[in-house]
């Protein structure tokens, strides 16, 4: 299977053995707000799916190479067919990353070119409070 890895990725060394964590309000502001950044790449909005993510993300890479690396990522998929939520693993820490609020959360999805495939994202708490994304991989 080919693993297929982009940029801006603070998630790829952890949790893929990671328990199922017990939900909290954190995970569940978490959750939901990488479920809707996760939308705009279903609906192939890939610019938006840029301006909408954390500052971290967007200064470590620039919105033509974000395009670039996920459409070469996610356009072989094709159009996904289902995501469910596999784990939600908070996290003060992460490998290259400065110490804040991470959320390290992984779903299984099946696209129409690919039965099986893990989606692993991270949401980070912004300093307004909110949940925006700091990392993306599929595998």
């Amino acid at each position: 299977m080919k693993r297929r890895l982009l940029p801006a990725l603070l998630a790829g060394c952890l949790c893929a053995n990671a328990a199922h964590a017990a939900s909290t309000p954190d995970t569940e502001a978490a959750d939901t707000a990488a479920r809707a950044w996760l939308a705009l790449i279903d609906s192939n909005d890939f610019a938006a799916s840029w301006q909408q993510a954390a500052a971290l993300f967007k200064a470590s890479i620039s919105q033509q190479q974000w395009l670039d690396a996920l459409h070469s990522a996610r356009s072989p998929l094709g159009k996904l067919q289902a995501r469910t939520l596999q784990s939600t693993v908070p996290a003060r820490t992460l490998p290259g990353a400065p110490p804040g609020d991470y959320v390290v959360i992984q779903y299984r999805a099946r696209f129409d070119n690919r039965a099986e495939a893990i989606e692993t994202v991270t949401p980070q708490r912004e300093a307004d409070g909110s949940w925006r994304i700091s990392g993306y991989f599929v595998n």
